[in-house]
């Protein structure tokens, strides 16, 4: 199959974020293959285009409980506020400036499958320190990642692990760790929930160097029946053991198609994913290359079959049309404004994400963030820049004169999944012929 404009805007949207004409250009005439290829290869190699902010690289700060007084925890609070929407803003720039940007979404994407809120936390260098985590094997081995959260220390508070000791278990971690990050409803009982409890006990937290460590004298090493299988399981033991369950592999492979190609996937070609997850050894890559190449990702019935995110419109809209702005805190608040604030996800089960992005009020908001964004830039409020002229001439058409026919249904291709429900009306150019495209609802579609 080579790839002709559609299909290239079909992939680079659903992997990444909708291309202008200028990125979309040199991925025209590639063979699939080679597309998915060269996609994966960039994300594997992606590295930060930003700094981080300052924060993240200064000494972990004194936890709340140990700070002397209201004032000094009402202060320290502010603080991991103003903390947490830099951290999202710079993951934001991230976005809208990476040449890779499938790493972005995978990071985002395990950040929604392993959610974790700095509101519980209550520390936004250990959400960053837990997102390197993300970073690190994005695309890498599931196995290693799910072992790694485990005793992420975030995560042993969120889920609080932190707290789980032989002689007081606690089955929160163990109960998620199934349900919503291995297995799936149905795929355990609750016995299997109180014996991998008991695994999982005697972690904690020091918080003074934000690392997680082992306490023997708190963890049940005592037998356990897990999943079917009896053993000294310890916490390593016990992933291992969920891991073994055919259900995980096509649990992972069924959030990876919800994500990238369909609502509802198609058993077969769900079975050649999972089965390329496991028998690799657990590579999210080639998981992630088998879906890419199935032909259900290709097929029209799933093109424009998916809402974008909060996250995907509002960056994918300054990507989409090149716009140049001097901050993203903007961009953070209208993110968490649409419904995903960055690094506080809803609670354990993430943002459910498809219809539930949208309902009367968000699709209201959704509009007035184009809306707002492209009025910036014809006022030039917000250090916003756009060259309409620029973004126009790679389709045949200009900023100052109404395009033909076909030059106008090669410029709503540009900018739409699917055909737009409201005509454009006569006369409608440039930068306002742009707006109203963005304004009509199939906009909100990938």
């Amino acid at each position: 199959m080579t790839l002709n404009e559609s299909d290239a805007r079909h992939l680079l949207t659903r992997t990444g974020f909708a291309p202008s004409p200028q990125q979309l250009a040199p991925w025209v005439g590639l063979s699939a293959e080679a597309a998915v290829d060269r996609l994966i290869d960039a994300a594997r190699a992606a590295r930060f285009m930003h700094p981080p902010p300052d924060f993240t690289r200064e000494p972990i700060r004194t936890p709340l409980g140990q700070l002397p007084d209201d004032d000094a925890r009402k202060a320290a609070r502010q603080q991991a506020r103003r903390d947490t929407l830099d951290l999202a803003a710079w993951w934001l720039q991230e976005m809208r400036d990476t040449p890779a940007p499938l790493a972005e979404r995978m990071v985002l994407f395990w950040h929604n499958h392993f959610a974790t809120s700095v509101q519980k936390v209550q520390n936004p260098q250990g959400m960053f320190i837990q997102q390197q985590l993300f970073r690190t094997h994005a695309l890498g081995s599931f196995s290693e990642l799910l072992h790694g959260i485990a005793r992420d220390p975030a995560m042993l508070i969120y889920l609080d692990g932190a707290a789980n000791k032989a002689q007081a278990p606690n089955e929160n971690f163990a109960r998620e760790v199934m349900e919503l990050f291995t297995l799936g409803e149905g795929q355990y009982r609750e016995q299997d929930i109180k014996e991998a409890a008991r695994a999982f006990s005697g972690w904690t937290v020091d918080r003074a160097d934000w690392s997680a460590r082992p306490r023997p004298r708190l963890h049940d090493g005592g037998s356990k029946t897990l999943l079917g299988r009896s053993a000294a399981f310890d916490s390593d033991g016990a992933l291992d053991q969920m891991l073994a369950q055919p259900a995980a592999a096509r649990f992972i492979a069924g959030k990876l198609w919800r994500e990238f190609v369909s609502p509802v996937p198609e058993a077969a070609a769900l079975d050649r994913v999972a089965a390329r997850l496991r028998d690799s050894g657990w590579r999210i890559d080639a998981a992630l290359r088998e879906l890419l190449l199935a032909d259900a990702f290709w097929a029209p019935a799933t093109r424009a079959a998916l809402i974008k995110s909060p996250v995907e419109l509002t960056v994918g809209t300054l990507r989409q049309f090149d716009v140049q702005l001097d901050s993203m805190l903007p961009i953070a608040r209208a993110s968490a404004k649409l419904g995903q604030s960055l690094f506080v996800p809803p609670n354990v089960k993430g943002w459910p994400g498809y219809t539930n992005w949208i309902d009367s009020t968000t699709l209201l908001e959704r509009k007035r963030f184009t809306e707002r964004l492209f009025r910036g830039v014809e006022m030039g409020n917000g250090g916003l820049r756009f060259d309409a002229d620029a973004w126009l001439s790679p389709l045949g058409a200009h900023a100052d004169r109404e395009p033909d026919a076909a030059t106008k249904v090669r410029i709503e291709m540009a900018v739409l999944a699917a055909p737009p429900v409201n005509p454009l009306p006569a006369g409608t150019v440039g930068l306002s012929m742009l707006r109203a495209l963005s304004l009509d609802p199939a906009f909100q579609l990938k």
